[in-house]
């Protein structure tokens, strides 16, 4: 079972009520079992929501408001999903603050990128499971080598 970031799917889930889809992963998709979560609606945020970013242990959006217990409630109840479900992999949108694996903004608003893990990409990485940041994945799905073990090994 793949656990994957819920945007990545076309789920109009993103905080700017948009999503991420990507054509490559939803077509790898096709023929294996997996499961679509959004952690932060989950943790009980709308969608539109403010932009949020992590700074630090803290997740603070545009507005200056700490969203940070809305994170750890999503990061929570997909931990739960994928402990349930007993993924094998999971593969997070980079960048967010939630599902951020490896690569995450730097909690300024400029744009400026950092590593990092978001929230619920942390969460799962501290209780064993393979997390894969959406844009690692293409990569290997273009390089036309996909290879389950260093898919699991690679943020």
């Amino acid at each position: 079972m793949i656990l994957v970031s819920a945007c990545l799917l076309g789920e109009n889930c993103k905080y700017s009520g948009g999503n991420n889809a990507n054509a490559l992963l939803i077509d790898y998709l096709k023929d294996k079992e997996y499961i679509s979560v959004c952690p932060e609606v989950m943790g009980g945020l709308p969608t539109p929501r403010a932009c949020c970013e992590r700074v630090k242990d803290r997740v603070i959006n545009n507005l200056g408001e700490d969203v940070t217990e809305a994170f750890i409630e999503g990061a929570r109840q997909t931990l739960a999903v994928a402990q349930a479900n007993k993924c094998t992999l999971c593969i997070l949108q980079v960048r967010s603050p939630s599902c951020g694996a490896g690569r995450i903004y730097d909690g300024t608003f400029s744009g400026r990128i950092i590593e990092g893990n978001g929230i619920t990409a942390q969460y799962l990485l501290d209780h064993g499971f393979n997390v894969i940041s959406s844009e690692a994945f293409t990569e290997q799905l273009k390089s036309g080598k996909i290879d389950e073990e260093r898919l699991c090994k690679t943020l």
